[in-house]
């Protein structure tokens, strides 16, 4: 995917993420949070925006799986692989 394909990816994910934060009070992000990056922060690298991705995926997948066996609780763990070959990723490059 190209930077701009990710970011829009990034702000529709972002999107999601503040219905369940408006919605539920249970959802926090804080490891999405901890990254200090949203989809507004376009001088950030491709590889940043790529690792937000998979951890607010794998925040947002863990919130509406119901167990670990489900399909979406199979996302969750997809997701967190993701996030941490991305963030292996982003050391590598820098």
């Amino acid at each position: 995917m190209h930077k701009d394909e990710l970011i829009q990816l990034h702000t529709l994910m972002a999107q999601i993420k503040k219905y369940f934060e408006y919605d539920k009070s249970c959802c926090d992000f804080n490891e999405y949070h901890s990254l200090s990056i949203s989809p507004v922060h376009i001088h950030r690298s491709k590889a940043e925006h790529k690792h937000a991705i998979f951890v607010l995926g794998n925040e947002l997948a863990s919130i509406i799986s119901d167990d670990e066996f489900s399909g979406t609780g199979r996302t969750s763990a997809r997701m967190q692989e993701l996030a941490s070959r991305a963030g292996s990723e982003m050391v590598h490059s820098n």
